[in-house]
């Protein structure tokens, strides 16, 4: 293995595919897309250098204001709730012998369904006259308008929508937390135990700390997914009623793909990269992790 570490033309060898992939199908379309962002393109002629109007237009946009007012709503409730969901059904499951492979699969299928089939399959739960509503009005009780409902500084529907990718993506985190107790050496908790701490204090001293490192990195990618969101929305309610639903990416899709403003949409598009880099120092820089021998 030292030989092969050594070998220089070895290394870039290994290395070469993933770096050329990584440079066509990421490096250079952002770099496009921060280029595109600062001109007027339709796809149908040229780009056309215009500076920094798409980003001034940014601050005059109120669907925008929406759009990154429910994309930081759907940060913080993924963030909490998949942390807080993720660590409770890691435990339980780790602590449980039998059934626990069945209980994994369970949580963990609707992360490998298609988002676009769940969203379908939830807007007719959430149908006015159909799904829930039905089942409450042959009980006398009226159901509200589970996504139409725009009363509130966070509007029904976006809760809905919320709990909806809570319930699909759960699983992710769990799974990573699992794969992270997993490791921890059972020698101690015994240790623990014989001090006299129970299941709680253990998990509260040993366990945590040594899966800080994981905490990180579930963190992350529940951020940057949460703000990349698009599939259960789009399919839910499409951004709507008015708007109010927009997300960042739903309202980039709408601007690219419906009226044709790839500039515009490209600003937006930069503006997601910059909020994702920032959301991923800031979480690095706050879940601070040292390294245990395990």
């Amino acid at each position: 293995m030292d030989k092969l570490l050594r070998n220089k033309k070895a290394i870039f060898i290994f290395m070469a595919p993933a770096f050329i992939l990584f440079t066509f199908v990421l490096f250079i379309p952002i770099c496009q897309s921060i280029y595109y962002s600062f001109c007027d393109y339709n796809a149908l002629t040229p780009p056309k250098f215009i500076g920094l109007e798409n980003y001034k237009n940014l601050l005059q946009d109120k669907t925008l204001v929406i759009a990154l007012k429910n994309s930081l709503f759907f940060l913080i409730f993924s963030c909490v709730t998949q942390l807080i969901m993720g660590l409770f059904l890691a435990a339980l499951l780790t602590n449980i012998e039998k059934g626990r492979n069945v209980f994994k699969n369970i949580i963990y299928l609707p992360c490998v369904l298609s988002s676009a089939a769940l969203g379908l399959l939830w807007m007719f739960i959430f149908s006015p006259k159909l799904g829930i509503n039905q089942l409450l009005a042959k009980l006398g009780i009226e159901g509200p308008l589970w996504l139409m409902d725009i009363n509130g500084f966070i509007i029904l529907p976006m809760w809905v929508i919320a709990f909806v990718a809570l319930w699909q993506y759960v699983g992710q985190s769990m799974m990573l937390y699992m794969a992270q107790i997993s490791g921890i050496s059972k020698s101690l908790y015994e240790a623990s135990y014989i001090d006299g701490c129970n299941k709680v204090k253990s998990f509260r001293y040993i366990t945590l700390p040594l899966i800080r490192p994981m905490v990180a990195t579930a963190m992350s990618l529940n951020a940057i997914g949460s703000l990349k969101f698009f599939d259960l929305i789009f399919n839910m309610t499409e951004g709507g009623p008015n708007h109010k639903t927009e997300v960042l990416a739903t309202h980039l899709y709408q601007q690219g793909f419906k009226y044709f403003k790839y500039g515009y949409a490209s600003a937006i598009g930069v503006l997601l990269l910059i909020l994702c880099l920032l959301v991923t120092a800031f979480i690095n820089k706050v879940v601070k992790t040292e390294q245990y021998e395990m």
